[in-house]
């Protein structure tokens, strides 16, 4: 096609000089102070310490695609080289106590989150959203000059997502909130139970979910830790892959199971029963929840009341309004469920698992829900999926990554939290690696070379061993689950007898869908030689589940499991806990092939 006008000369020179303001003006934007950052909605402003994930090019004004993007503060290129010299030094153990938290640690009282400011039906949807704008950039200009952004985790900047929370807080009768049981007690602010229970007087329900990753022990622990610190809490436990949605096979040596996900979805009904029972609870008489019940009880073959049948309502993707709402309690005799809770911690998986078929879109990339969207689970019961929300805390960012709440496709420094996971598992073990560079000592550059080495990941041009590529492998792994590192309420390693005995075992059992000749799916035979049962995982690991990938997965990490001793469960911890004598157990997890003390 021809251009409506000839192409002139464009000098060397004046390329330079173009780069030059280009740079200028980069720098100019590192001292906007961060009170003139934008809230979400002005795309023609930026600053370079706010990095936006997932960001989209934009050709015209028509639409926003960037209106929902993850924003976080971003390091200085000179800590980022840091943090690459530092991950060339030796790693130090961590010892297992280590692993027990509490979640004070983690969240200050004055450390608060963005609550919607007052309104009145006068302001008009502009004066609001002026006001909301306002009130966020005083939020984070306080919080700017209260703490040292060194000291603070990734938390949303994004004004845009934050009003998707305040307005599912509004329109929810019950708030459910959902965490991984793994890093429970890192993921759960306390100040939103406070706004929660006292402030907005609703019920709130916090579901331990993934329960099928660690060993039901802990999860009885974390149950109660819960229940002691918040009264007012109510707490289910939940697995969206219990046992019949799995396929038992026999590996070829060693006769230890080898269970793969079907690919139907069935509902998770032992969980959903168990959430319905708490529901029950809360809502007595005020909604009608037989349909829900029926529902269930179809999915489990049981008898139906009054042979009533059970249809799914429709999902519908609500617009972003930031207008006003008057908030009805059971308004039209429905009961609304929000759904709350950071990225990755499962939440449109389990209301799949719920409603039995897929209705949400789910991925392991953060910020994949956008906007809160609404489905029918009955004609009575309503659930609002709430996009993934980061709250403000001091939960170090490399445990923030093994969470899920940050991108690992987007770490510009991997290596950090390939310290922080080696310096507690004996990821060395776990990955089979050799040394590669034959030395004695171990660095965490050294594992992702190691494991480079060993699955022969070389850069294009130079064919050098490609380090990036393998600590975003290895990362992979530890947020799937097949590297799993479990951390612990404070005191459980005194009582752990105490809990693997507590009778709450046998309801995360049934949860899980285990029958009672199959145990917790999670025990092999004692044996006394560490190394045959080494071997025989490693049978295991070859026929793992190749076919268990969700959407967004990158393809290379499934080759990554033939190679690696998953650490599901308690995991080996590195340098400070070697394998000890015949009386430690190897444990095998029903969902991934693994090992844990």
């Amino acid at each position: 096609m021809p251009q409506g006008r000839r192409k002139t000369p464009f000098s060397g020179k004046a390329k330079k000089e173009q780069l030059k303001a280009k740079r200028e003006r980069r720098q100019g934007e590192n001292k906007v102070p961060l009170l003139q950052r934008p809230g979400g909605d002005n795309e023609s402003e930026s600053s370079s310490s706010v990095r936006k994930l997932n960001y989209q090019p934009t050709k015209g004004h028509g639409s926003k695609p960037n209106r929902y993007a993850l924003q976080f503060f971003s390091e200085s290129n000179e800590e980022i080289k840091q943090m690459k010299e530092f991950s060339r030094q030796v790693l130090v153990p961590v010892e297992e106590k280590d692993l027990e938290i509490e979640a004070s640690d983690f969240f200050e009282d004055a450390l608060d989150f963005p609550k919607r400011p007052a309104w009145n039906f006068n302001l008009s949807k502009e004066q609001l959203e002026a006001q909301e704008n306002r009130y966020f950039h005083e939020y984070l200009n306080k919080i700017e000059v209260n703490y040292d952004l060194k000291d603070l985790s990734y938390f949303e900047l994004n004004l845009e997502t934050w009003r998707q929370l305040w307005r599912v807080l509004e329109l929810s009768d019950i708030i459910l909130f959902i965490v991984d049981v793994r890093f429970s007690a890192t993921m759960f602010p306390p100040l939103l139970y406070t706004y929660v229970t006292k402030d907005l007087g609703k019920d709130f329900i916090l579901v331990l979910n993934k329960i099928d990753l660690v060993p039901a022990s802990l999860v009885v622990a974390w149950k109660h830790y819960f229940q002691q610190h918040y009264p007012l809490l109510k707490v289910c436990m939940f697995t969206s892959i219990p046992s019949y949605n799995l396929v038992s096979q026999k590996a070829d040596k060693g006769g230890l199971q080898i269970r793969r996900r079907k690919g139907r979805l069935h509902m998770a009904a032992e969980g959903t029963q168990k959430l319905f029972d708490v529901c029950q609870s809360l809502v007595g008489d005020k909604v009608n929840l037989t349909t829900w019940q029926n529902k269930i009880k179809s999915e489990m073959h049981e008898d139906i009341e009054n042979d009533e049948k059970v249809e799914i309502g429709e999902t519908l993707h609500q617009q972003n309004e930031t207008g006003f709402y008057q908030y009805e309690k059971f308004k039209g005799g429905i009961l609304t469920v929000g759904c709350i809770g950071q990225p990755n911690v499962g939440k449109s998986s389990l209301m799949n698992a719920i409603m039995g078929k897929k209705v949400v879109s789910i991925s392991k990339t953060p910020g994949h829900t956008k906007h809160f969207q609404t489905i029918f689970l009955t004609p009575q019961v309503r659930l609002c999926d709430c996009p993934g929300l980061v709250f403000p805390s001091k939960v170090p960012k490399p445990l923030q990554v093994l969470m899920g709440s940050f991108p690992i496709a987007q770490l510009r420094e991997p290596y950090s939290t390939i310290r922080f996971l080696a310096e507690r598992l004996d990821l060395i073990k776990m990955l089979r690696i050799e040394h590669p560079y034959n030395d004695n000592t171990w660095s965490p550059m050294d594992i992702c070379d190691g494991w480079a080495k060993k699955r022969v990941y070389l850069t294009a041009r130079a064919a050098r061993l490609d380090t990036y590529r393998a600590a975003n492998s290895i990362l992979r792994m530890a947020l799937d689950g097949k590297i799993c590192l479990c951390l612990r309420p404070i005191g459980y390693l005194k009582e752990k007898e105490y809990w693997e005995k507590h009778v709450g075992v046998n309801e995360v059992r049934w949860i899980k869908a285990f029958s009672q000749e199959e145990g917790d799916g999670e025990f092999v035979p004692e044996t006394n030689n560490s190394e045959s049962s080494d071997e025989e995982v490693k049978n295991e690991d070859s026929d793992e589940d190749q076919n268990v990938k969700s959407e967004t997965e990158n393809t290379s990490s499934s080759e990554d499991e033939d190679d690696v001793i998953s650490s599901n469960k308690f995991a080996l911890l590195g340098g400070a806990n070697k394998l000890k004598d015949s009386h430690q157990r190897l444990h095998h997890t029903y969902h991934k092939s693994s090992l844990y003390i």
